[in-house]
Parts: structure tokens; sequence; C-alpha cells
């Protein structure tokens, strides 16, 4: 990998920005903070750094920023929903990349205390879906609250939904199930092949 700066034969230490471009093909250097990212970000208003922001924290190219993009939970709560590159001027691919700094975020030991939640969510509803080929959602949140500890939190609400039917006990079986299990494994495969 070339870097920004570097001479023939030089060797020279990436930065954030130029490896995410190395590895996701999207540049941070290409947006000139028009803002219509984070205008239409249905959560920036939660975000610690904005997504626009965050751009420019990579753009900076300092270690101690680029930093503080890996600790932030704007990286976490992004929904990768692609309201942004909807709007995006310069069409970067900006979903990809928070999903390439959440990587990183997690590899160098930086994730953000209430990103740990989101990722234990993430990797329950995964399980949930590998396990039974669809979601079963007293099995998510039961995954869910014994990866985060939080065991009493909402607890009251489980009984509630199940008297209104809103929650089944048992999981739903479903067709298909076996696909969606080598679906999974193939992945799983391709995954350990990349490495």
């Amino acid at each position: 990998m070339i870097c920004h700066g570097q001479e023939d034969g030089e060797h020279a230490h990436c930065t954030l920005a130029e490896e995410a471009e190395h590895a996701v093909g999207v540049s941070a250097f290409e947006c000139y903070q028009c803002g219509k990212c984070t205008a239409g970000c249905p959560l920036a208003a939660e975000m610690d750094w904005s997504p626009h922001q965050i751009l420019r924290l990579l753009q900076y190219a300092a270690p101690e920023l680029e930093e503080q993009a890996l600790r932030s939970l704007s990286i976490w709560l992004c929904l990768t929903c692609e309201q942004c590159v909807t709007r995006c001027p310069q069409e970067i691919d900006l979903p990809r990349l928070m999903e390439y700094l959440r990587q990183q975020s997690l590899e160098r030991g930086l994730m953000h205390p209430q990103g740990r939640d989101i990722l234990a969510f993430h990797e329950a509803f995964l399980d949930s879906v590998r396990k039974h080929g669809r979601l079963q959602e007293v099995g998510l949140v039961a995954n869910y609250k014994l990866k985060t500890g939080h065991l009493l939190q909402d607890v009251l609400v489980a009984p509630r939904l199940l008297a209104r039917g809103k929650l089944k006990l048992l999981p739903q079986g479903i067709k298909g199930k076996a696909a969606v299990r080598r679906i999974f494994e193939r992945l799983q495969h391709d995954e350990g092949k990349e490495e």
C-alpha cells in the first residue's frame, strides 16, 4: 500500500484514512464538508461526532484525532441506512467507511462502552437467525442480556408482551432453516480464507 507523501523506497506510516481507502475503497478526502450527510442522518442528534465530523477527523490525519474517531459512539450508532450516500454530492459511501472504523475500533481495543452493547445485540440477533432460520425474540433478548449482563433491565416488559401475545416463548419453525444455516457456514468459511 502506498501512503500519502511516501517517497520511493521509503517506508511511511499510513493514516487511518489511507488504510480505509485501501481496504474498502472509500476516500475521506473526497468530502468537502457540505454537511448533507449529517442533515439527513436519522441518528445525528444522538452522535458524539456527526457523520461529516468523523470524515473531518480522518482528513486531519493526526493520530490523536483518528483515535477520537475510533473511540466515538457515532461509528456504532450508524444504521447503514445509506441516507448519507443518497444526499452526498461526492457519493461517499459513509456506511462502508463506518463499518471499517468499527472493525478497527474493535481490533485496536478502542471501542466506545456503549458500542459493546450494540455489538452484543448484533451478535445475539445473528445467533438467533443462524439457529432458528429467523428471529426468535425471547431467545434474542435472553442472549443479549447474558452477553451484556443487563439481566434486570426492562424485566417487567416481557410479561406484558407475553400476555398480549406479542412474544412467543418457543421459536416458530420455518422451511429452509438448513439453507439459512448453510449461508452462515459459507460466510464463516469465506471469512476464514481472507485471514
